[in-house]
């Protein structure tokens, strides 16, 4: 293994492969993890003004015809629930658009809301290491989204219906990207790919199919920040990913 590749995985939590890890305590992997941590102190409007009013859901018949540009626009200027009223901006996605990689997270945290660009906090970081582990980079071969594009106040799970306001620009992205491979990171995007409740412990190790395209699900990154016992088990899925997109080349 080379020396970059090892720095890599030190970095990820994995180093020396061969080390024995004591059990991971128990913990609700299933559950939604926030980015790390709110770096505001929020006040009641969370440094926001209040809109007046929301707007119907995006017409998914309208959305499944658009391109990337009106796609975008669209997702920048929604405001079909309440994570509108709080956002900074809104976030599309970024990458490769004609990736064979896609993972799907769960939706923008505080650096993210301020950037308008998916993982770039301390969680991105590690999704960049877990990449390169896997030879892959942001921006080649490998597209970035998730199943909210704004982020929820105080970075908490977001809802059913916030993620179902969302849905057809997920679909629409996915569409677009024909991507080979979907890895879902953590619970809510799992269920915004599949359609489905899911837990984490029982799903990992699984091919899910999204009309045709297949679908594995591990932990979000942020989650392996406050577990990092659980890395050597995202590092599995990541090897089953590789073996999944290797096997449809």
């Amino acid at each position: 293994m080379n020396p970059r590749r090892c720095a890599i995985l030190r970095e990820m939590g994995l180093a020396p492969l061969w080390r024995l890890r004591a059990p991971a305590e128990t913990v609700d992997a299933d559950a939604g993890i926030p980015e790390l941590p709110p770096e505001e102190t929020p006040g009641p409007d969370d440094g926001h003004q209040r809109s007046s009013e929301l707007a119907p859901p995006a017409d998914a018949s309208r959305v499944v015809a658009m391109d990337w540009q009106e796609l975008e626009e669209t997702i920048r200027t929604c405001r079909a629930c309440a994570l509108c009223e709080k956002r900074t901006q809104a976030v599309p996605g970024v990458g490769d658009r004609q990736a064979r990689w896609m993972f799907v997270g769960e939706g923008p945290g505080a650096e993210e809301d301020r950037r308008g660009e998916p993982f770039v906090g301390q969680a991105g970081r590690l999704l960049d290491h877990m990449l390169a582990a896997l030879n892959l980079k942001r921006g080649e071969d490998v597209y970035i989204a998730n199943a909210v594009k704004c982020r929820p106040p105080l970075n908490r799970t977001p809802g059913v219906a916030e993620i179902a306001a969302c849905a057809p620009f997920l679909e629409r992205q996915i569409a677009l990207v024909r991507p080979r491979l979907l890895i879902a990171l953590g619970r809510p995007a799992a269920q915004a790919l599949l359609g489905q409740e899911i837990s984490i412990a029982a799903a990992r190790g699984k091919r899910f199919e999204r009309e045709g395209v297949p679908v594995i699900v591990t932990y979000h990154p942020a989650y392996l920040l406050r577990n990092p016992s659980d890395k050597g088990k995202a590092w599995e899925d990541l090897c089953f990913a590789r073996r999944l997109v290797a096997e449809g080349a």
